[in-house]
């Protein structure tokens, strides 16, 4: 096994969070709305995302974010536009871009105002 990081982000309602993840093709890997204070977890492929819940969390305050690295991001961005996010307000999602510092990325903000 190579080394791993895994976000642990706020959620001010899980099941919001589980569905809207959901929509971009990832799996509830773990699931407690009601235990541990809250929490979930979310996979899609060797990506995991871990949430526990924050109900007083404002999505257009919060400043949590975490970085996806993935093999081919239009091909990823693909499957996330199927979701027909907006380009703006929030959730969101920008398109893919290179940008000045030699990365190909695009932009993701969840429900809850996380940044990916």
């Amino acid at each position: 096994m190579s080394d791993v990081s895994i976000p642990i982000l706020p959620s001010r309602d899980l099941a919001e969070t589980r569905s809207f993840y959901e929509r971009l093709g990832f799996e509830a890997a773990g699931w407690w709305p009601d235990t541990f204070g809250g929490y979930a977890i979310m996979r899609k492929g060797d990506l995991a995302m871990h949430f526990f819940k924050f109900h007083e969390l404002s999505p257009g305050e919060n400043y949590a974010q975490c970085y996806w690295r993935v093999v081919d991001v239009d091909a990823f961005y693909d499957d996330i536009a199927r979701a027909k996010l907006p380009s703006h307000g929030i959730p969101r999602v920008s398109e893919p871009e290179d940008r000045p510092w030699g990365m190909r990325e695009f932009a993701l903000n969840d429900p809850n105002g996380n940044l990916v």
